[in-house]
């Protein structure tokens, strides 16, 4: 019996073990490899969670072909919708797929250790500086630079996603209600979840006709 299958597309040779898990030969290697690729992208990555987006997606679909586009793109609307910050959220989820609850626990212990530890570094050197205007404009900058890569993620999110005017009517629509009236994200995402599922179902029942009467010509 062959062991090939449709997750072969998974670089190194990936095999689906039935599980949803991708077998990539060494369930150890692979759990390093998670720790140290989400541990850099802790690491080096600035911004938090959002500004942390496309370097996830280039991570997981790019360059280690654990997931495809569409499945990076279902993974950021899963994780955005639960609570959480969405990059442990995100890491938690890929680990989950590539190698179980112990790539979960790899690659979110990666991705959340840098920043446990600097920011304790953090917090006590600020305490020995106190007020700083050299840090305060660092900080400022900062500030600014996180707001145009947040920016790029909306972007980059958008040409993926929004290719119908349902599409643009919900993101308009949540725009809307959250930046002007103020409502909650909690209840945006539901009532987004809910828009959907009306839509699917409504597109199902409008393909049923057309598909009984291929079946009864045949």
């Amino acid at each position: 019996m062959s062991m090939k299958n449709g997750t072969d597309k998974h670089k190194g040779g990936g095999r689906d073990t039935g599980e949803g898990v991708v077998d990539h030969g060494g369930t150890g290697r692979l759990m390093g490899k998670l720790f140290w690729e989400f541990l850099k992208l802790g690491l080096f990555t600035i911004g938090g969670g959002m500004a942390m987006i496309p370097q996830m997606q280039r991570l997981a679909s790019e360059d280690n072909r654990w997931l495809s586009r569409e499945e990076v793109v279902d993974c950021i609307a899963l994780s955005q919708s639960l609570p959480g910050i969405i990059a442990i959220n995100m890491a938690t989820y890929i680990g989950r797929r590539i190698c179980g609850v112990r790539g979960a626990v790899a690659a979110t212990t990666g991705v959340v250790l840098p920043s446990f530890v600097i920011i304790l570094a953090a917090v006590l050197a600020l305490g020995q500086i106190g007020d700083n205007p050299w840090l305060a404009g660092a900080f400022l900058g900062v500030k600014a630079a996180v707001c145009g890569l947040i920016l790029v993620t909306a972007v980059r999110l958008g040409r993926q996603i929004l290719r119908s005017p349902f599409h643009w009517v919900l993101m308009i629509g949540s725009l809307i209600a959250i930046g002007f009236l103020g409502i909650n994200a909690v209840w945006v995402v539901l009532a987004g979840a809910l828009a959907g599922i009306f839509r699917c179902l409504i597109v199902t029942r409008e393909e049923k006709p057309g598909q009984t009467g291929e079946g009864g010509e045949r």
